[in-house]
């Protein structure tokens, strides 16, 4: 298992940030392993990916705040401080369709995605049988128009439980309420069926096909109240004919849908996503 730190920033782009920054790491013997960078100029905005050693590291990780504070506030920088050995626990929401949760447990047991995937939770029974396949604990929680409100109680109480740090939607084809979504900001990660901003909400795929499309599309985002509006993390295309009729589209779709969400998650796993603007910085 690696023992890497990973510091995230972002903050009013100046000259210095860089030599600031490898400066520090440098004085505590830390050994940079990767470094990524990007300025908005529309902005004025400096973002940054730094992964480096803790082995010989000069800073016990719950001590790092207090050193790096004089160049955090000289900077002015917004920061995070990721530790690989703090695996993310991440929780799995899915409805009747089980094509991304298969991959994602698939994924996650072959040692792709370095998190703990600590629950599944359904509004249907039909995913039981996966989940007890892969070992994981699954939760079934009737949804309905009349009681909403206490299914999502009953959700977050599971998260609680299982401390979890990051849910996705894995073709959940449910819209969560306002107070969930505010609950776990940049937390949530949903799949959509279709190149956002094109064919936003329910069937997309059927007006797709009544469009006419030469190319379809998978999107995954972080959730906002704002349906199918949130920053997009990763996208992905296909391209179809005349030929195709929608079980064509949705069979191709699947697999669209399935590749853009596991990457989209690795991603957010392994700390190379920052948030601004409602877009995303996905570093290398």
């Amino acid at each position: 298992m690696k023992n890497t730190a990973t510091l995230l920033i972002n903050c009013p782009d100046r000259k210095g940030l860089v030599a600031a920054i490898a400066e520090f790491l440098y004085r505590f013997d830390a050994n940079i392993l990767h470094a990524d960078q990007h300025q908005d100029a529309e902005n004025n905005l400096f973002l940054m990916r730094v992964e480096w050693d803790l082995n010989g590291f000069g800073i016990a990780t719950e001590d790092f705040a207090q050193h790096f504070a004089p160049v955090a506030t000289r900077f002015s920088m917004d920061w995070q401080l990721k530790l690989s050995r703090q695996r993310p626990r991440m929780a799995i929401m899915v409805s009747h369709y089980d094509h991304c949760l298969v991959d994602l447990l698939y994924r996650h047991q072959s040692g792709e995605l370095a998190c703990d995937i600590s629950l599944i939770i359904s509004n249907h029974q039909d995913t039981r049988r996966v989940a007890e396949f892969y070992g994981i604990p699954f939760h079934y929680v009737e949804v309905r128009k009349d009681n909403k409100t206490d299914a999502e109680a009953q959700q977050f109480a599971l998260f609680d439980q299982h401390q979890i740090d990051l849910i996705v939607l894995a073709r959940y084809m449910q819209i969560l309420s306002p107070e969930f979504v505010r609950r776990y900001p940049q937390r949530i990660i949903n799949i959509h069926h279709s190149f956002l901003p094109a064919f936003i909400g329910a069937r997309p795929y059927h007006r797709a096909f009544e469009r006419g499309v030469k190319l379809i599309g998978a999107t995954s985002h972080y959730v906002t109240e704002v349906l199918d509006e949130g920053p997009i993390i990763e996208q992905d295309l296909m391209r179809v004919s005349h030929r195709d009729q929608i079980e064509d589209l949705i069979q191709k779709g699947r697999d669209l849908e399935k590749v853009v969400l596991s990457r989209a998650v690795r991603w957010h796993v392994e700390s190379r996503i920052l948030v601004y603007a409602n877009k995303t910085v996905i570093f290398d």
